[in-house]
């Protein structure tokens, strides 16, 4: 009996970013180096996948410095970034830290900083209760910055006229719906300064132009990454806006929804930035097991960004 043709459209770039490899790669050298176990505070990069695969090479991972029993071992930030407090607790515990933020989120860390110093009270655009947002509020005085997720949290924000104002974004959102925030924050406070560059990072911003791109070609879109990656929602919420109505996120406990699949002509693929090209493979071999398959990889742009592992690992 013959197999339903489909036609997939295979979003490129996807899946990981230089941020993530980095981070992967740290807790793999300070295994390599200082012998395991190692912690990990909060999870290196939010996939179940990696995350485990990780743990059976000898990292621990906890949510609080506090839970680790043994403080001769070193411990890892995860790529997401940590509040100033975080560093401070290891070196009162004369812990060794290895810190794997990403470049592009300590770049944030530093405007937060530096506008802070100069006098400035900042708005962070942002997701509430996010490790990235948590971090990043971290690095000032609770009293000096402010988050907005929102239009509507920012029509409730009031500020004098003469307030020294700066925004900076959480990197991961939405490019789109960020936009709409920024145009009206500088709308309701005109002297707000912005960040010399753009906070949210090129592979959110390649990631969801590719979505973009092709989402209005396909009856369905699938997102392969982890619920509570903030990245991979957005491409949900991206390819739904671009005009594919059937977007979902694929996720470890996912049922591959096959019957739906049977009905559509076209579907799109793409993955969230800390997703391995595994799980994307996976979920296509089960679809050909299926059904008749054609793969169309639309590639927008060529990424080669790569940031240095910390000197200490080498």
């Amino acid at each position: 009996m013959r197999k339903n043709e489909l036609k997939i459209y295979l979003a490129s770039p996807r899946g990981f970013c230089a941020g993530v490899d980095r981070a992967i790669e740290i807790v793999k050298k300070s295994i390599d180096k200082f012998g395991s176990p190692v912690y990990v505070r909060h999870e290196i990069v939010h996939n179940k996948h990696v995350v485990e695969s990780l743990k059976k090479i000898g990292a621990i991972f906890v949510e609080e410095i506090s839970e680790i029993k043994d403080k001769s071992r070193p411990v890892i930030f995860s790529a997401h970034g940590v509040p100033k407090k975080v560093p401070r607790e290891a070196e009162e515990l004369n812990m060794k830290y290895v810190d794997a933020t990403c470049p592009l989120v300590s770049k944030v860390h530093r405007e937060a900083e530096n506008m802070h110093k100069n006098g400035y009270h900042i708005i962070l655009i942002g997701h509430k209760g996010h490790p990235e947002v948590i971090g990043t509020m971290g690095q000032i005085p609770v009293d000096g910055i402010t988050l907005v997720e929102t239009i509507e949290d920012v029509e409730k924000i009031v500020f004098r006229k003469d307030e020294k104002l700066a925004f900076i974004t959480q990197t991961t959102l939405s490019v789109d719906d960020t936009k709409e925030i920024i145009e009206y924050l500088k709308k309701k406070f005109p002297q707000i300064n912005e960040p010399k560059k753009e906070d949210i990072c090129y592979a959110t911003t390649n990631r969801q132009a590719a979505v973009k791109k092709i989402a209005k070609l396909c009856d369905m879109f699938f997102v392969i990454g982890s619920r509570n990656s903030s990245n991979s929602k957005r491409l949900v919420e991206v390819a739904s806006k671009a005009g594919c109505n059937q977007s979902e996120l694929i996720h470890s406990e996912s049922d591959i929804p096959l019957d739906k699949i049977g009905k559509c002509k076209t579907i799109g693929i793409s993955s969230g930035a800390s997703a391995p090209e595994i799980i994307v493979q996976d979920f296509i071999s089960k679809i050909k097991e299926k059904y008749e398959v054609q793969i169309e990889e639309v590639e927008i742009v060529k990424e080669n960004v790569f940031f240095k592992i910390p000197g200490m690992l080498n």
